[in-house]
């Protein structure tokens, strides 16, 4: 839990301490700094369908250039809805732009 809480904690000052970069015509929210031009939507576990398992999985895409999607980093959420949304956010497509990071939260209901 103390490793989990490190990692929020850096990677919200990496947020507060590095440049934000826009491009024109796309809303300035925290959440997304580039339009997803496709999204792929997670399949639900089986395992967690069995169990009843919800809840918000939330996660770091490294975005390239060409608005592919390169790495997907894990931020917080359970470790069974993390892999299907890793799996779903690497097919996304962002538009192009400079080189990001997009902080994505999916959100699981039985």
């Amino acid at each position: 839990m103390k490793s989990l809480f490190a990692i929020v904690i850096a990677l919200a000052l990496s947020y507060s301490l590095a440049p934000v970069v826009r491009a024109q015509n796309q809303q300035p929210s925290l959440e997304s700094r580039r339009r997803v031009v496709r999204k792929v939507a997670p399949e639900y576990p089986l395992a967690a369908k069995r169990i009843g398992l919800g809840g918000t999985v939330k996660v770091v895409a490294v975005v390239a250039t060409d608005g592919s999607v390169k790495k997907v980093e894990p931020v917080g959420g359970s470790p069974i809805l993390m892999q299907a949304a890793q799996t779903a956010i690497t097919q996304w497509k962002y538009a192009p732009g400079v080189e990001s990071q997009e902080s994505v939260e999916l959100h699981f209901t039985p």
